[in-house]
């Protein structure tokens, strides 16, 4: 994206961000017609996933699971937008952290974290985290391609004292924290889909064949590092809140595989709580098995 491009997209989004939260949710509702109805955004993967993740429900099930989904797509998008410039104040009445005294006592013990999430419910607002956590918070990000957008992005997500890291120098950052004595909690999203080069461990997740990034895990198992599911829950429209759980507090001489089978299962069971807040429309199941005649 050139300049103008740049300007105009920047403009547009700090006009959505002034708004107050009840114009924002007048103006998802337009913004649902669009995404779902026409021009539609990948509905068919949706539906789809849907499908072959639910083979027990109806069709009539899959659709309003599916609508459902398409409304918070809406909300969660212009949600993102006014986060990124939601004041301390606004944050702290729509985003709590039910127990900080977890991971707390966790590092207070000398030990570091990694913390596991997803695409679930509203991740995007997890920036907000420092504002009930004193620990160093490390999160993993994609560096955009457009450098302007990539400065925009660090500047909004590390607002409150998040450090946004590269996935290839998260253990530089860990290491480096170990050596001023600072213990760290590293937040990985864990339910994207590897490049084909990258698969390296397949398990069943939502009843299918799935490929899933073991980054987690063996960092966890390098660094003997605790391990705890973020489990975001959506209160009412606009407002969530976010539960550590403890999955591991000592993960010396974990069988291989295990953390990462405990977290894929932990997101398994708040989907199927709930399913739409998950995000479908990604193609979470695009690299199929290659079966080898014997």
């Amino acid at each position: 994206m050139g300049a103008i491009g740049y300007y105009i997209a920047y403009g547009a989004i700090r006009l959505v961000t002034l708004l107050p939260m009840n114009v924002i949710y007048i103006l998802s509702i337009p913004l649902y017609f669009v995404l779902y109805y026409w021009p539609g955004y990948r509905r068919e993967v949706a539906r789809t996933n849907l499908l072959n993740s639910f083979p027990e429900k109806s069709i009539e099930e899959i659709i309003k699971i599916e609508k459902r989904f398409y409304r918070h797509l809406a909300d969660l998008f212009l949600e993102t937008l006014k986060g990124g410039y939601m004041s301390e104040k606004e944050f702290r009445k729509r985003f709590h952290v039910v127990n900080p005294e977890l991971p707390e006592s966790i590092m207070a013990s000398g030990r570091d974290i990694i913390a596991v999430t997803a695409h679930y419910n509203n991740w995007e607002w997890l920036m907000a985290t420092p504002l009930y956590f004193t620990g160093r918070l490390l999160t993993i990000y994609k560096p955009l391609s457009d450098k302007r957008f990539n400065r925009l992005i660090l500047k909004v997500r590390s607002r409150f004292g998040i450090i946004l890291t590269p996935m290839s120098h998260i253990v530089r950052e860990i290491t480096s924290s170990r050596k001023e004595g600072v213990n760290t909690m590293s937040v990985f999203i864990a339910d994207q889909s590897p490049r084909k080069s990258e698969i390296h461990y397949r398990t069943t997740f939502m009843g299918q064949d799935t490929p899933v990034y073991l980054g987690s895990e063996k960092i966890a198992l390098k660094y003997n590092m605790a391990v705890i599911f973020l489990m975001v829950r959506k209160v009412r429209r606009g407002h969530y809140e976010l539960t550590f759980k403890e999955l591991f507090r000592d993960t010396t001489g974990m069988a291989e595989h295990a953390i990462t089978e405990a977290h894929i299962k932990q997101l398994e069971e708040i989907i199927r709580e709930k399913p739409e807040y998950w995000i479908w429309t990604h193609r979470r199941w695009k690299h199929k098995r290659v079966e080898t005649g014997g």
